[in-house]
Formats: structure tokens, sequence, C-alpha cells
């Protein structure tokens, strides 16, 4: 794993994205870093519907795939531990049809978080099969609709 200096960041607009805004230069845990801009982002589209932050959540993702590459291809090193634009997009879609509150923003980090660690099956095969930015990508996509739909079924459990 290189390690990456903050001046490159945020210097260069690619990094500056890929690396969620400079939380991916967090010296442990980058990930979770990232996902925590992601809550924020979150909580600032809550107020924009359903429809608005499912747009908003598909530009974030699709323009993820080339940002994550590129940034990828520029360091020389496929998923590097700093990148978390994947991180923030399958944080988002995690929250997509979660109800307002801070309880379901911490249930949705806590569950996001699981499943991108964990990496059950496919997230695993797709996280170590694909290279490129759709690579980068797609785990944490998935990562996010497992999260999501955990998050749906606990909604759907527990009485209004």
């Amino acid at each position: 794993m290189s390690r990456v200096q903050a001046g490159v960041i945020f210097r260069d607009p690619v990094h500056f994205l890929a690396f969620g805004f400079g939380s991916g230069l967090a010296p442990v845990a980058p990930g979770t870093f990232g996902t925590l801009v992601g809550v924020i982002i979150g909580l600032a589209l809550q107020p924009l519907g359903l429809i608005a932050n499912a747009l908003v959540v598909l530009a974030i993702s699709l323009a993820g795939i080339w940002i994550c590459g590129e940034s990828a291809r520029r360091l020389g090193e496929h998923d590097h531990p700093g990148i978390v634009w994947d991180e923030i997009a399958g944080y988002l879609l995690t929250m997509l049809a979660a109800p307002p509150g801070w309880p379901w923003v911490i249930a949705g980090f806590c569950l996001f978080r699981f499943f991108d660690i964990w990496k059950p099956r496919p997230i695993r095969d797709l996280d170590h099969g694909m290279s490129g930015g759709l690579g980068i990508m797609l785990d944490d996509i998935m990562a996010g609709v497992y999260a999501g739909a955990v998050l749906l079924g606990i909604r759907y459990l527990i009485p209004a």
C-alpha cells in the first residue's frame, strides 16, 4: 500500500473527490471516515425526497466509477484504502428509503460498515473479481443494497 501525501490529494480534484474531500487520509479506518462524509451528505439530501435522492445516488455512483478508477490509475494502486468515494455512494444507497431520524442514520451507518467490512458473497467475489473503477464501486454498492434491505426489514418490523 502506497502512502499518499495530503498535498497530492488536495491539489488534484480527482483525488480530492476519490478521497472523500480528504477523509480518506485518516490514518486508521479511512472507510469509516469516508462513510461519515456520506452521513453528512445524506443528512443534507434528506429534505429532497426519494426521487431526488435516488437521482443523486445514481449520479454519485456513476461518477464514482470514473473518479475511483482514475484516482487508482494515477496512484498506481487498485482500490487504495484512501479511496472512499465508494463508501459515500454505498452509504447513500443504504439510506435511500430509510425514515428520517438519528436512530436510522446510526443503524444505516452500522449496517453499511458491517457489510462493507464483512463482504459476504457475492460482495467478496465482486471485490476480488473486477478491476478499475467499476470494481472499486460495485462491492460498496452491493454492501449498500444489503444494508438497505436489512434497514427496510427493520423499518417494517418496528411499528410506526
